[in-house]
């Protein structure tokens, strides 16, 4: 029983998908409208569960031949989960999908649209552990205070963007909308609307201080420019007019100059900045406070980086080390 289509869909064949699977269009609606009005949830996840919703429901109107959500039970997604294994899905990437129906029938039920939740009976494939990919202290100090980035607008652009992701820890959607507004010079700090439209405040220094001081030099707006004066920045006073596809490109490309380990990307950097706060004794509630997760549990995975790296460090470094 498998699906001829392939089950990762590019975002824009969603909507041609949905009117193949119409029994399900209300429902589907329904959904989008309650993730991006009413949990606010953010733009990438909102365009992930839309792709999720519709493969479901593709899966069910072509293996299924189901047209009521009160007909859908868990054995129906217990199929879909194989299935999605044999096309060499990732547990984590089903996890995700495994999300998105847990929100959508509690949304049903909570309508009263559905009796039973079907999701009640599913357990989720478990995730092999693994610890987020870094760049050393070393490196990243090599690459900020050593490295010639080049001449000209486009380099002072570059080393912004790279100083705020390891100085900040900020995710790359908060830096792609951040504006200027959102910088405090007076205290060295920056409002950041996290997921959720969550706001926390970043503190950084002042050598980061400095070098957002030369990015607004290069676009003319100046740091005590009054916040509505606008000069060459873009309409909506952004602090990059750029898209987060370019800004992995630029980040891929600079990290490429210290290392050559295959994740280069913005969330690499985030995850420096935690996992190097952690190794330097940073309190576990403050980096979760400065990442702005909602609980302990997403930040504790940096404890154990540093523990990692501290074994390894012990198995090199002592002459029983390698011992079992």
């Amino acid at each position: 029983m498998l699906i001829n289509k392939s089950l990762e869909n590019k975002e824009e064949e969603v909507d041609v998908e949905q009117k193949q699977h119409s029994p399900f269009a209300i429902h589907f609606k329904l959904f989008i409208n309650f993730i991006e009005n009413e949990k606010r949830f953010s733009v990438n996840t909102v365009t992930s569960y839309r792709i999720d919703l519709s493969q479901f429901f593709l899966f069910l109107t072509t293996n299924c031949a189901l047209e009521n959500v009160k007909d859908i039970k868990h054995t129906h997604i217990r199929i879909w989960i194989v299935q999605l294994m044999e096309n060499k899905i990732t547990a984590r990437s089903i996890n995700r999908k495994l999300s998105c129906l847990k929100t959508f029938f509690k949304l049903l039920q909570k309508r009263e649209l559905i009796a039973l939740n079907p999701m009640l009976k599913v357990t989720s494939p478990k995730i092999a552990k693994r610890l987020p990919a870094t760049v050393s202290e070393t490196k990243m100090d090599n690459l900020l205070d050593d490295i010639d980035w080049g001449e000209g607008e486009e380099a002072v652009r570059d080393k912004t963007i790279v100083e705020i992701l390891y100085n900040t820890g900020l995710r790359r959607s908060e830096l792609v909308n951040l504006k200027i507004s959102q910088i405090d010079f007076t205290q060295n700090r920056i409002k950041v609307i996290g997921k959720g439209n969550k706001e926390r405040l970043v503190p950084f220094g002042k050598k980061l201080a400095q070098t957002i001081g030369f990015w607004l030099s290069a676009i003319g707006y100046g740091q005590n420019a009054e916040k509505n004066q606008i000069i060459t920045v873009n309409s909506q006073q952004l602090l990059f007019d750029i898209s987060a596809q370019q800004m992995y490109n630029i980040v891929k490309k600079r990290l490429g100059l210290v290392t050559t380990q295959e994740k280069r990307s913005p969330h690499v950097l985030r995850h420096s900045f935690a996992t190097h706060l952690s190794e330097n004794g940073a309190d576990l509630n403050a980096i979760k406070e400065l990442l702005g997760h909602s609980n302990l549990s997403a930040t504790q995975v940096y404890i154990h980086n540093s523990a990692e790296k501290l074994k390894k460090a012990y198995q090199q470094a002592h002459p029983k080390g390698g011992q079992d």
